[in-house]
This record gives C-alpha cells, sequence and structure tokens, in this order.
C-alpha cells in the first residue's frame, strides 16, 4: 500500500473508497463532470437567491413557518432525539462493559480501584470518562489517556491496570461521538471540540489529583489530538510530557481532487457515509484474539467513515505537519514498522524535526497499529512507564 492512501484511526475504512474516487476521477471527462456540476449548482444557488430577493415586497404568509421549515424542523428535532436515545444506549454499554472488565467484583480488585463517570463539557455536551487508581490511593503519577478513531476508554483496562500496578493512576475519557458520551456514533463534527473537553477533563483530574505529576496519552487519531492539544500553553503547562502510539501524522486523501472537495462535502453532507468503505478493516493487530475483541465490541464504530469526521482527520494531519519544527512539548512517540493505518517514517519526522529538548522515539519492527493490543502489548506498556519514571527523574 502506498503512503498515499493511508488513514487515520483504528481501520482503513476510508481506503477502498478512495481507491474507487481515484479510479473514477483521474480521467479529464471525470474532472469535466465534476466542474460542470459545481457550476451548475452555483448558478442554481445564485437563481435562487434572486428570486427570494425579488419578492421582498410581497405580502409575507399569513403562518410563522411554511410546511417546508416546519418539516425541517421536525426532522432536526427527530434526530437529535435518536441520536440522544443511541448515546443513552451506548453510556448503558460503557458502564457495563467497565464493570465486566475489572477483576474482583464491582468497584476493583488486584490492588486497583476503578469507577466510572459523566462530566459536562464546555458545549454543555456529556461526556463520558473513567479512572483506574491504585488501592493503595498513593500516586507517583497520573496518564490521562485519548482513545483512537471509532474505539473508545473501555478497551484500556489491561493497560490501565499495568500502570496502577507500578503506582500510576489513569484517567479516560469517550470523544464525542465514541463510547458513551453524547453525539453521533462515528461522527466527530470538529477534532478541536475533542481538545476542548480533552482540556476539561485535565483541568478536573488535576483538581481533584493536586501536585500529581501528569502525562497525556493518545492513540493513532488521539495522538494528533493529544500533540496538538499541547501546542496550546495553557495545556503544556500541566503536563510533565505526552505519549504517542501511531499518532496520524501524514494523512493524505488518495487523489488531491478528493482533498479539494473535502470542505464542500463535509459542508454539505457531513453526517455521510462512505458506504463502499471495507467495514472489517485491514489488520491492526498481529492477536487473532484483539482483532475478533474489537470488531465485535458494540461500542466500537465499524461502519463506513462519515464525510465530516473523514475531513477533521486530513485538517489536523495537514495542521501538525505544517507545524511540526514548533512542536516544544516533551514526548515519547511509539511506532510499529509494518503499520498500515498511520505512517511510521512520519513519526520520525517528527522526532527529527521538533524543537522539543526531551524527546525519544521507539519503532518496533514488523508491529502493526494497536501497539498496546499486540502479543507483546506488556513490554510495550513497560517501554511507555520507564520513559515516564526517566521524565520524573530529569524533572528532580
Amino acid at each position: 500500500m502506498e503512503v498515499e492512501e493511508l488513514t487515520s484511526g483504528a481501520s482503513g475504512r476510508i481506503i477502498p473508497v478512495c481507491r474507487d474516487i481515484r479510479r473514477s476521477v483521474l480521467s479529464t471527462e471525470s474532472v469535466r463532470r465534476v466542474y460542470v456540476f459545481l457550476h451548475s449548482f452555483l448558478l442554481w444557488f445564485l437563481l435562487l437567491l434572486r428570486r427570494t430577493s425579488g419578492g421582498a415586497g410581497r405580502q409575507p404568509p399569513k403562518s410563522s413557518a411554511s410546511p417546508r421549515r416546519r418539516s425541517v424542523a421536525a426532522g432536526v428535532f427527530r434526530r437529535g432525539r435518536e441520536e440522544e436515545e443511541d448515546a443513552t444506549r451506548r453510556r448503558s454499554l460503557a458502564e457495563a462493559i467497565g464493570m465486566a472488565a475489572a477483576d474482583g467484583g464491582s468497584g476493583g480488585g488486584s490492588g486497583c480501584v476503578w469507577g466510572s463517570r459523566v462530566f459536562v463539557g464546555p458545549r454543555r455536551n456529556q461526556v463520558f470518562s473513567r479512572w483506574w487508581v491504585p488501592a493503595s490511593g498513593d500516586m507517583k503519577g497520573i496518564l490521562v489517556l485519548i482513545h483512537g478513531l471509532n474505539e473508545h476508554s473501555g478497551r484500556y483496562t489491561h493497560f490501565a491496570k499495568q500502570l496502577t500496578s507500578r503506582d500510576y493512576g489513569v484517567y479516560a475519557m469517550d470523544w464525542i461521538g465514541h463510547g458513551g458520551s453524547d453525539g453521533l456514533h462515528g461522527y466527530v463534527p470538529s477534532l478541536d471540540h475533542v481538545i476542548e473537553d480533552t482540556y476539561s477533563f485535565l483541568v478536573n483530574v488535576k483538581s481533584e489529583n493536586p501536585g500529581v505529576p501528569c502525562f497525556l496519552f493518545g492513540h493513532s487519531t488521539g495522538g494528533a489530538v493529544v500533540l496538538k492539544a499541547a501546542s496550546y500553553p495553557h495545556i503544556k503547562e500541566m503536563l510533565e510530557g505526552i505519549i504517542l502510539t501511531s499518532p496520524a501524522l501524514r494523512v493524505k486523501p488518495a487523489h488531491p481532487i478528493v482533498g479539494a472537495l473535502a470542505p464542500l462535502f463535509s459542508m454539505v453532507v457531513p453526517r455521510l457515509q462512505f458506504k463502499g468503505a471495507n467495514k472489517r478493516g485491514i489488520p491492526v493487530s498481529r492477536d487473532p484474539a484483539a482483532m475478533m475483541a474489537k470488531y465485535s465490541d458494540p461500542l466500537v464504530y465499524t461502519g463506513p467513515i462519515r464525510v465530516r469526521t473523514g475531513y477533521e482527520i486530513l485538517r489536523i494531519s495537514s495542521h501538525l505537519m505544517q507545524n511540526i519544527r514548533s512542536v516544544t512539548v516533551p514526548f515519547l512517540v511509539l511506532h510499529g514498522t509494518a503499520d498500515r493505518v498511520t505512517d511510521p517514517l512520519a513519526s520520525q519526522d517528527l522526532y527529527n524535526e521538533a524543537a522539543s529538548e526531551y524527546k525519544d522515539i521507539k519503532l518496533y519492527e514488523g508491529f502493526l497499529h494497536d501497539l498496546l493490543f499486540e502479543p507483546e502489548c506488556d513490554d510495550i506498556g513497560a517501554d511507555i512507564i520507564d520513559w515516564m519514571e526517566k521524565r520524573l527523574l530529569s524533572q528532580g
């Protein structure tokens, strides 16, 4: 697979669609048809605008809202109610998965105490979160975890328990449209919303644990979110460093025309799914059991990627690559060399070009995308913990 076809998140669902688009847009005739369509759409819009303004002197309708407007309003209300019901169902599943995954029954086990809660985000949105802390209550540090595209925080229980066994606390939240949080499943209107929620979450965690050093972790597209979040001084000053696994840094559309049209379609049909996308995705782990568990998880979104979500991935990736030399936050980046979802060479570029004084990289030969779900996940978790310990020692 060529680098330019790489996409972000926990699967390659957009890849087959991009190949189909490439076959359909490369010809001159296809380009001409797209141009004619856009030109016709613009003319239609201008004519409609003229017609509307030309009737400014007419008597207003007696009804305060036309039947069409009432129909649109009813549709919006119905869609909002369906999304709310879906989010409530997913929240119930998220709470159940968190309980089932813990050892020793409700509330903890194996020296670990855990729980979940919902907090109100900056847009009055309900954000689902969970936490794991050592039963002793003593923590040398905290890891705030941001999951990747289409997954959820409940998948990281094993990693969280590995951290608590080394006296680290773990706090994790679900993105908008993911896990137990509000929103249409798999739909992300803006990755900046995820950054805003991350900041609110960090503020809550820090206020509950004053004086405890804090690290921010992100996987795949979550890694891109974490890297951009840490570029803001008010977030960076709260952190001892960030950890990125398989970050989505060099994401490109299959063809320049796709990139050119993405902003338009993300505004016109933002929730639309690419119907021809591969629902099963490409391999993200060499462990068959991990693959089975992932794609049978009801909280893992397995539908075709939505237009706005895909555009947001392209947008944040472009921003990060354009500003890669301005990265100053201490970081550890980890990537598998056989990753077919995100680009390991982009992680190497981040390490080479970032201005951070404290930075490290670790490439795992032959490993795939979901590093913490590979057969060697305990070794990878140990590498992360060792880096945090060294970072804390360097801070005195």
